[in-house]
């Protein structure tokens, strides 16, 4: 007898399964059987497409690092566009959705889960050093266009913003999360000084 439902993408329903258990109850709450039983599917599954739990937690992770490089390069394309701080502003308020908040915390509570990582190459906290990249990648565009002086250390103001952004978010209690305006104010404080003329483009 069927012993589940069948899945048509078994991988990307178990991480929007894990996704929800993590929103919902926590990184505590995370476990093999609570997956397949949020996913509706039976037991076995998850064990037939990852080695084990902590391998499937790793692709999770990765998944969403991916995600993260793919807003970078969003964010590179918009050098020279709009203003430094608003193009900040948006890609840091969508890069700290409550899932991504919520898989940082993943991340740092389960030790065997970032030497996997780790061993993947993702260093320093993952998600959070990946983010980092893409902020220093496009603050380093807009320094060539002149829109950022040319002394600005982008290789310090990227993990700051980060840091102080992930502070907003994963210090927040209960729904909603912090908006645009919130973010923009930590932008435009960690930013002061750096941005020249915003309206200039190439």
């Amino acid at each position: 007898m069927p012993t589940g439902v069948a899945l048509r993408d078994p991988r990307e329903q178990l991480f929007g399964a894990a996704e929800r258990i993590l929103l919902r109850d926590g990184p505590n709450a995370l476990t093999s059987r609570a997956v397949t039983t949020e996913a509706g599917c039976a037991k076995g599954v998850l064990h037939r497409h990852f080695a084990d739990f902590d391998a499937f937690l790793a692709e999770l992770v990765l998944d969403r690092i991916a995600r993260v490089r793919r807003q970078g390069d969003a964010l590179h394309d918009a050098a020279g566009s709009g203003t430094v701080a608003g193009n900040l502003t948006g890609a840091l308020t969508d890069l700290f959705g409550p899932v991504a908040v919520a898989i940082v915390a993943l991340v740092t509570a389960r030790d065997e889960l970032r030497a996997r990582l780790r061993r993947a190459g993702s260093a320093g906290i993952p998600l959070l050093t990946e983010a980092a990249a893409t902020l220093a990648s496009y603050l380093t565009a807009e320094r060539t266009l002149g829109r950022v002086a040319p002394d600005a250390d982008v290789t310090a103001l990227a993990p700051a913003l980060i840091g102080a952004v992930h502070l907003l978010f994963a210090g927040h209690e209960g729904p909603p999360p912090p908006g645009a305006e919130a973010v923009h104010k930590v932008v435009t404080a960690v930013m002061a000084g750096a941005v020249r003329d915003e309206r200039r483009g190439p």
